[in-house]
């Protein structure tokens, strides 16, 4: 008796039908992923925007930033002076505007004159190697041990003051951190099984080293100089605020935060404006470093 009621209950189960599956969870990855992209857009066009401003200031600000009216100093934000005016009376945005070429060919030239010595000093260390390598990484070991900023006073005392100067003491100062990674990745690549190949089928050192080394380990030094451009930047500004960078009246943006401190009282956006922009910059530049180095990856 017991066993066609286990048959019959078996086929009821069997006939009945599947239980309605649970909805797919829906991924949170996807809205991250918007997030970040709508976060490099815009990296990319605050960027594109200072460029702008370096290239072609006189389409953004038309006005002389060098002259003002006395009348009009110490205006707030408005529709007529859209960062306020400053003592003298000068529209505090065509300042800045102008300013943009200052600081942004400055920050070229540091990371140029970084990446032109730290990359010859890191691939010749990595591709010789032995007494060569050490003696190079103990110099880079050395930089590393004086701060940025003390380096680049020191160079800025010999050389004298002066945007490219400051500059030029920015860029020394970068070298060791270019080194560093050079010398790490074309240690990697001298690794490789196609490199050995190359050298199996007979390519000489140089030939090896500038048609496959050196290629394949120049994409993170790109990202590092998207970095230090962000950086550099930074410490121009720094030094422009301190006095070491460029002359008044010139509109530098380190510069221009300098010149507004004595009102923070009273005028706050001769400084805060300047800074939000300089801050906005360097931000930008390091979102666009990180993406370039998860490419490289």
């Amino acid at each position: 008796m017991t066993a066609p009621v286990i048959a019959e209950t078996s086929v009821e189960t069997s006939g009945a039908p599947p239980a309605p599956s649970a909805p797919a969870p829906v991924s949170a990855s996807r809205p991250r992923r918007r997030s970040r992209a709508w976060g490099l857009y815009l990296a990319f066009a605050v960027v594109a925007v200072a460029v702008l401003w370096a290239v072609i200031p006189g389409v953004f600000a038309p006005g002389d930033p060098l002259t003002g009216v006395p009348a009009d100093k110490l205006l707030p934000p408005s529709a007529a002076h859209w960062f306020g005016t400053d003592a003298l009376g000068r529209d505090l945005f065509g300042r800045v505007v102008h300013g943009a070429v200052h600081s942004l060919s400055g920050a070229l030239i540091a990371v140029t004159v970084g990446l032109a010595l730290g990359t010859l000093l890191g691939a010749v260390a990595g591709a010789t190697g032995g007494v060569v390598d050490d003696v190079l990484m103990r110099i880079v070991d050395v930089l590393l041990a004086i701060p940025g900023l003390l380096l680049s006073l020191s160079v800025i005392i010999l050389l004298g003051f002066g945007t490219v100067n400051a500059a030029i003491a920015v860029g020394l100062g970068s070298v060791a951190a270019f080194a560093r990674l050079m010398r790490a990745e074309v240690a990697r690549v001298r690794r490789t099984e196609y490199v050995e190949a190359a050298y199996g089928s007979g390519g000489t050192f140089v030939a090896v080293l500038r048609r496959h080394v050196l290629p394949n380990a120049l994409t993170p030094i790109i990202a590092l100089a998207a970095l230090q451009f962000g950086t550099a930047i930074l410490a121009i500004s720094t030094l422009g605020f301190l006095g070491y960078g460029a002359p008044p009246p010139t509109p530098e943006w380190g510069l221009l935060i300098a010149e507004g401190r004595n009102y923070i009282a009273t005028a706050w956006w001769l400084t805060a404006l300047p800074g939000l922009v300089v801050v906005a910059v360097v931000l930008s530049a390091n979102r666009i470093s990180h993406r370039l180095g998860r490419s490289a990856r």
